[in-house]
């Protein structure tokens, strides 16, 4: 992996039409914001920014050092935390249940759930003391399970998420431009949102297109950064490899440390029916993106503020897959 000021660079016009299309749904979304940028065979191939936001009164263009609220792309830092502690024996087992862990927990709720069950969606909780379905026998995408890691990572690590994040990867990999913010400054595309703290327990990591695409890269080497070894191989290895229960309906998707991942097309996937075995995909309810593409050394990140709902007429599952099909067309072609 290079560092950054070394990162050979081109803007190859053949992703026009990639960047047209990110323009295009940016509008559709409402969005004053947007960025892309793809990685391919060490290099990056394109990147370009779009609009801008305000700060103090201020119209801001977006620029390389701008930071998007990545909303639920934050998991992937969170399951990548708990890879980790996997790794240093902090955690015996993924199928350990969440209980031996946190106890104040509704044991009612939460009996017969694993960590295996909130890192892939599979907890069946609708709250902290409701249930969908018994654990591992369904699919449902929602936060309880999330915020149960985000303790789980506090208590196994005497350290907050922000703080375990640092001293692994963000200090190491010199990401200056990624991190949980609470105040506003003149690089952050603010949602309008306010935050209690800046530890890793909320929705407000920050993130650049830039550093976003070096988190995906990282993991496309598996840890190595200019021939070293900074994150253990295994750790991503285990983040990045399907962990959803086997006997899943066939429509569902398929999630490792909450990575999406790709084996083969499924009718609730994220990820585009052309990409190959073996990608993953993070996404957040802002419209930013980070899909990695091993088979092809290729990394993609879109970056949006949308907020609110959906538009009528659009479809957010269309939307991602043809972003993912897009750019492997528009890379291999």
């Amino acid at each position: 992996m290079l560092v950054k000021k070394e990162w050979a660079h081109t803007n190859n016009d053949k992703y026009r039409a990639l960047n047209d299309h990110v323009v295009k749904v940016k509008d559709q979304l409402s969005c004053s914001a947007a960025a892309t940028l793809v990685i391919h065979n060490d290099t990056i191939v394109t990147e370009n920014y779009f609009g801008s936001y305000e700060y103090h009164s201020k119209i801001q263009s977006v620029m390389p050092s701008t930071r998007f609220n990545v909303a639920s792309v934050r998991k992937s830092y969170i399951g990548f935390a708990i890879s980790l502690a996997l790794y240093q024996k902090k955690l015996s087992s993924v199928d350990d249940y969440i209980s031996d862990y946190i106890d104040d927990l509704n044991l009612a709720a939460v009996k017969g759930v694993r960590i295996r069950h909130l890192l892939t969606y599979t907890h069946g909780l609708k709250n902290n003391h409701e249930k969908l379905f018994p654990p591992g026998t369904s699919w449902k995408y929602n936060n309880v399970g999330i915020n149960m890691l985000i303790r789980l990572i506090r208590k196994i690590f005497e350290a907050p998420l922000s703080e375990v994040m640092k001293q692994y990867v963000f200090k190491p990999c010199n990401f200056v431009e990624t991190g949980w913010c609470k105040n506003r400054d003149e690089n952050l595309v603010w949602l309008n949102e306010e935050y209690d703290a800046d530890q890793g327990g909320e929705a407000n990591l920050f993130v650049s297109a830039r550093e976003l695409a070096f988190w995906g890269y990282l993991h496309l080497n598996r840890g190595l950064v200019n021939g070293r070894q900074i994150v253990p191989k295994e750790v991503v290895e285990q983040a990045t490899t399907i962990h959803s229960p086997a006997c899943l309906d066939n429509t569902l998707p398929r999630n490792g440390f909450a990575w999406w991942i790709q084996d083969k097309p499924r009718t609730i996937s994220e990820i585009g029916n052309t990409v190959p075995t073996g990608s993953y995909q993070i996404l957040g309810k802002t419209g930013c993106a980070c899909l990695v593409i091993p088979e092809h050394r290729l990394v993609a990140v879109r970056m949006y503020n949308q907020v609110g709902s959906n538009p009528s007429g659009y479809d957010y599952l269309e939307d991602i897959k043809d972003f993912g099909d897009k750019v492997l067309t528009y890379t291999l072609n």
